[in-house]
């Protein structure tokens, strides 16, 4: 914990002179929207609970953009439905600046897949910003239910019980975790019955507990129980192994070849954003993302910075969407 204070005192203090610096520059170097933007407070949307691996993150940066563009950035949770609710708000408010969305991998892509009723077009809808962080999800077991070494013990363990013997937790049904776990299934040919619970923290307690021995999530919501040793991790689901991880493999490796389940989170705007605000929120991200401090936090939440800029993050919606409506064609999986 002092280090974690340390670190935060560090971050919040002489960086903020440059990002300053930067942003006076670019005002005082043209009078058009880009310099002018923002004009009063920007909110924002979250859609998920206080608490999260996306919340985390967005409460890290918002501190570093108040002070590089001169406005407060307020986060609004609005969690409900894998996201849909809270994304649901951010279509639906003016393009004039005050209202951005924290996206993620669920709620901006997995939605696009398995909602069919959605009154928008994730992929073409909202204006892509920029990038935050990604990183892989974490495979972790209860080890009292799964006393097994790698992952060829647990997809053995799991074939030697009938199917549908274990059942495997998430934050709700279409979130990440549980499309993860499904994609896991499929490639082991394995079948187990999934528990969705409200939320990352009810979703985490379940695997200790080892009423849900099984599951697939976002490192920053399971990494702590690792550490405390509450739970066993097997694999990563990143194509390469994890540098922060570098003992564990991946999933790919360990003979589901191909698996490839990517967090992110990632600003996006509503239909009809101005070009201005990611002219301006791209540069102070990327200056943002190249603090060290930033980079450390973000490293102990299991993350790495990806301040990309819009074109790279329309490339990874398109990717992501693709991808998932055919899982859930496969695995016939639909909210209606």
């Amino acid at each position: 914990m002092p280090q974690r204070r340390t670190l935060l005192a560090t971050a919040l203090a002489a960086p903020f002179a440059g990002l300053a610096a930067g942003t006076a520059g670019a005002q005082s170097g043209t009078q058009s929207g880009a310099a002018t933007w923002p004009s009063r407070p920007v909110r924002i949307v979250e859609p998920g609970a206080p608490g999260g691996g996306n919340d985390t993150t967005i409460r890290l940066f918002a501190p570093y953009l108040d002070q590089a563009l001169g406005q407060p950035f307020v986060v609004d949770n609005r969690p409900g439905a894998g996201g849909r609710v809270g994304v649901e708000h951010a279509f639906r408010t003016a393009p004039d600046g005050s209202t951005l969305l924290l996206g993620n991998a669920g709620s901006n892509g997995i939605n696009a897949a398995i909602y069919p009723d959605l009154p928008y077009d994730l992929e073409k809808d909202f204006v892509p910003i920029s990038l935050l962080v990604t990183g892989p999800n974490a495979l972790v077991v209860n080890p009292r239910i799964f006393p097994v070494a790698d992952v060829a013990g647990l997809i053995a363990a799991i074939k030697a019980q009938p199917a549908g013997h274990y059942n495997y937790g998430s934050g709700g049904v279409g979130s990440s975790a549980h499309l993860s776990a499904e994609l896991f299934c499929m490639m082991a040919g394995v079948r187990m019955e999934h528990i969705p619970y409200r939320g990352a923290s009810q979703m985490g307690q379940g695997v200790i507990s080892g009423d849900t021995p099984f599951l697939i999530a976002n490192m920053v919501n399971i990494m702590p129980f690792v550490r405390r040793g509450d739970v066993k991790l097997l694999a990563v689901t990143s194509m390469a192994r994890w540098a922060d991880t570098p003992d564990v493999p991946t999933l790919h490796e360990s003979g589901l070849e191909g698996f490839e389940t990517i967090a992110w989170n990632a600003l996006f705007g509503p239909p009809g954003l101005p070009s201005q605000v990611a002219d301006r929120l791209v540069p102070a991200l990327q200056r943002i993302g190249r603090m060290p401090d930033v980079i450390e936090r973000v490293k102990l939440i299991g993350g790495q910075v990806v301040t990309s800029g819009p074109d790279v993050l329309a490339a990874r919606v398109r990717s992501d969407i693709a991808k998932w409506k055919d899982l859930a064609a496969r695995a016939n999986i639909r909210i209606t």
